[in-house]
């Protein structure tokens, strides 16, 4: 795949996994694919679920400026606050440098950079780390401690991140979550989920009194492993915050698009 390709690929995966993640936090959450713009917004406390992406390709200034004007009146109808997420090497030339500030004509402002990843895996080799044994997620108890670690992690109230999950049956069901238990106590997470002959890597969390030790990766690597184990995929996507984008490529995925996170104006 050419750079481009996978910037794109990395979008879809987003609408597409997005979808299933919404429907399953509310079945009646606002899905909806409109010219340019992709709703996934579950109006939950917790922001991850509450997003809007543009999916055009190489739209000018104008037209992005006019995609940024729709994406914030969708936002501020909603109750609960969330992300509106652009590739930015999916935009034009000249409106990928014009973006920020038309973003912030638009009533948006600038929240956090990520970076869409990629790579097509051999067969891992089944992880282990010498401080950690690891759980499936498969209780309300354990759901409960891997909304507790995201809320930790991405500076949540607790009760955001369990307005996100707690009740899912996705998540026990479906995806491929674990935990990273320490002397019995989770400290880490991240789970797969699989979406259009891939595995997308989603929610990995590490406490944060408990960073730097490996527990991320190798949990990541656990999700990876189990899910290409039980699904045959040897294909992966992810979207890393700036703090995990120096994790993944330990892995074996590569950078595509950056990815630009905005709320609206407080």
């Amino acid at each position: 795949m050419t750079d481009r390709t996978e910037s794109i690929e990395s979008m879809e995966q987003l609408a597409l996994v997005w979808r299933a993640l919404v429907l399953d936090r509310d079945p009646d959450a606002d899905v909806r694919d409109l010219p340019g713009i992709a709703v996934r917004w579950a109006d939950c406390r917790f922001a991850f679920w509450n997003c809007v992406t543009l999916t055009e390709t190489d739209a000018d200034p104008e037209l992005v400026g006019e995609r940024l004007r729709q994406a914030a009146d969708i936002m501020r109808a909603k109750r609960h606050p969330g992300f509106l997420w652009i590739f930015e090497d999916l935009l034009g030339a000249d409106a990928r440098v014009q973006v920020r500030a038309a973003a912030e004509k638009a009533g948006l402002e600038y929240a956090f950079p990520g970076t869409g990843m990629a790579a097509d895996l051999l067969p891992l080799p089944e992880p282990a780390h010498p401080e950690l044994t690891f759980v499936r997620v498969s209780t309300d108890e354990h759901l409960r401690a891997y909304a507790d670690l995201n809320s930790r992690a991405y500076g949540f109230p607790l009760e955001d991140g369990r307005d996100g999950l707690l009740g899912s049956a996705l998540w026990k069901d479906q995806a491929h979550a674990y935990l990273g238990l320490r002397d019995g106590a989770p400290v880490t997470c991240a789970a797969t989920v699989e979406a259009d002959g891939r595995l997308f890597v989603v929610l990995v969390a590490t406490a944060p009194e408990w960073e730097r030790r490996g527990y991320g990766e190798t949990v990541t690597r656990k999700a990876l492993y189990e899910g290409a184990r039980a699904t045959g995929l040897t294909r992966a996507t992810l979207h890393a915050t700036a703090a995990g984008a120096p994790v993944y490529p330990r892995i074996g995925f590569r950078p595509n698009s950056p990815m630009a996170f905005y709320g609206l104006k407080r």
